[in-house]
């Protein structure tokens, strides 16, 4: 009979050798990192008191700064949230999915040509994360989508686990705007055995200002206008502590990448005759636009600009043991459509092959090494156009050089950011090969971009509502009115060359049998730019 004893030796061996590879690899990757983004609205990179605002104090994001690193050349990819958000979540520009502008109830995002939603079936951060096995999670501020649209998916079915949200669709339940930080602490606390991915999206700094008792109380010694806005943000940053005791309570704050950024640039200030609002994000009344006196830190422009101001934004990173504490990273052009690749890098994740992000994996830079990146960055932008800051339609950045164009590329901006951050000085003339590289990549971009909406992201029953009801009454014996989803038709129809604005020749071409074009055109072109962009044309002034 054969001895068992060489076989079981051998057994033996190869399994205490597998058994020292696992200890190996397990040594090598350490229990993964939980995620934690807190993304505020409309804050501006200026309202930190450690970006150097004169009155406002940050203490808990100064704190998050001291332990962490403080990115200075953070973009997102849109001057208004939900295609700001859209990037954030999926590592895609958001002109991809065909979301421009802010999700709005359907007969304007029609008027637009814009989805209902952010496709469910998009590539996202949440869902990676849950199929790698961690519990995720969304509280607060939803807004891909809107709180009037029906049938608009549930943060579910982007890969949320759990969800607490407001402006989500017409059939999620709506979370109170100050509940977002309790929900998150709940959650961190319910979860600190296993891996988490959490997004904390505050309300604050965004209209209407709902501020808390307390925190006005604190600034009482401010005039009424600054007092509003520094109740507001010391709400922000409140709750942005409360995010990080509860980590440290429960014992997870060591091993948990935490992120503080916004969606954009800061709101422009109302006359003081509109000191009460009422707004698509909170569907509830509040401080008015008087109150909004966010910074943008020095930059150029505010929210629903391309300029820095609009686009520029803070963005804090702490990874205790990887990303170093108290540092500035003032050389690293960063951007919202990065987060999604890096952070599954720091997590371990591999990416499907199939996924195309238009990102890149800058985890080297949240570990403090110096990283320059190699693909350009692209904006789109057809909300609000006026000078002197939202006339781009587009933009592009590569290496230290932005451009800004309108649609047709006939009006240009070129700014060498890393010597002119406030883009105070046009060097275009002075360097005409630099301008005609980011042109041909500019509209070279756009011409990739999907042109009409898919009808998996419209809501049928709005969307039939809006093209059927007028949306002004009309007059009679005025056959000729046309209502918004008539108009937008009819944009659709006479711009020929699909470049997003009509010149006056497609309109001409594009009415028949009509009278004193010209004058009508001018009637349209609120900014004078002698071109009418969708919005012009499809909402009319008094309209």
């Amino acid at each position: 009979m054969l001895s068992l004893m060489p076989i079981f030796r051998s057994l033996f061996l190869v399994s205490l050798a597998l058994l020292l590879s696992v200890s190996a690899v397990a040594a090598a990757n350490p229990t993964p990192p939980n995620i934690v983004f807190i993304f505020a609205d409309d804050w501006g990179w200026g309202d930190l008191s450690s970006h150097g605002h004169p009155w406002l104090k940050t203490p808990h994001l100064d704190r998050l700064a001291r332990e962490g690193t403080d990115f200075h050349q953070f973009n997102v990819l849109n001057p208004v949230c939900s295609p700001s958000r859209a990037a954030a979540m999926t590592g895609m520009f958001p002109s991809r999915f065909g979301i421009h502008q802010h999700f709005a109830a359907p007969a304007q995002n029609l008027a637009r040509n814009m989805p209902d939603w952010l496709d469910a079936r998009a590539p996202t951060s949440a869902r990676f994360f849950q199929q790698a096995g961690y519990r995720t999670a969304h509280f607060g501020k939803w807004h891909l989508t809107n709180r009037k649209t029906h049938g608009a998916p549930a943060p579910t079915a982007y890969g949320f686990d759990e969800f607490a949200v407001f402006n989500g669709g017409a059939e999620t339940a709506s979370a109170g705007l100050h509940a977002t930080p309790e929900n998150a602490v709940k959650f961190i606390a319910a979860n600190k055995d296993r891996p988490f991915f959490l997004n904390v999206w505050l309300h604050e700094s965004h209209l209407p200002h709902v501020p808390t008792k307390a925190s006005l109380e604190k600034w009482q010694h401010l005039d009424e206008q600054k007092r509003v806005y520094a109740a507001v943000i010391t709400d922000g940053d409140n709750a942005v502590g409360r995010v990080l005791d509860a980590l440290e309570a429960a014992g997870v704050a060591q091993n948990t990448i935490v992120i503080f950024s916004s969606d954009n640039g800061p709101e422009t200030t109302a006359p003081k005759a509109q000191q009460n609002s009422r707004d698509d994000d909170a569907g509830g009344a509040g401080y008015g636009g008087y109150y909004s006196v966010g910074s943008s830190g020095g930059l150029r422009g505010e929210k629903r600009s391309l300029f820095e101001g609009g686009v520029r934004v803070p963005f804090l990173v702490r990874w205790p043991g990887h990303t170093p504490a108290g540092a500035i990273n003032d050389t690293t052009a960063f951007t919202a459509v990065d987060l999604l690749p890096t952070l599954c890098a720091a997590a371990g994740l591999t990416l499907p092959s199939t996924y195309r992000s238009d990102g890149e994996n800058l985890l080297a830079a949240l570990q403090g090494q110096p990283v320059k990146r190699t693909r350009p960055i692209f904006w789109a932008w057809t909300g609000k156009a006026a000078d002197p800051d939202w006339w781009p339609r587009l933009a592009v950045r590569d290496g230290d050089w932005k451009l800004l164009l309108t649609a047709d590329a006939n009006r240009v901006a070129l700014h060498r950011l890393t010597t002119d951050r406030a883009e105070a000085v046009d060097v275009a003339k002075a360097h005409p090969e630099i301008v005609a590289r980011l042109t041909h990549l500019a509209l070279a971009w756009k011409a990739s971009l999907p042109t009409t909406v898919d009808p998996a992201c419209i809501s049928a029953a709005d969307r039939t509502a809006a093209a059927t009801t007028p949306t002004a009454p009309v007059a009679p014996k005025s056959p000729a009115k046309k209502t918004a989803p008539d108009r937008a038709a009819a944009f659709a129809r006479m711009d020929t060359n699909h470049d997003g604005v009509l010149t006056l020749d497609e309109y001409t071409a594009g009415v028949k049998d009509a009278s004193n074009l010209a004058q009508r055109f001018k009637n349209f072109d609120k900014n004078g730019d002698g071109k009418l962009t969708r919005e012009e044309f499809v909402t009319p002034s008094g309209k």
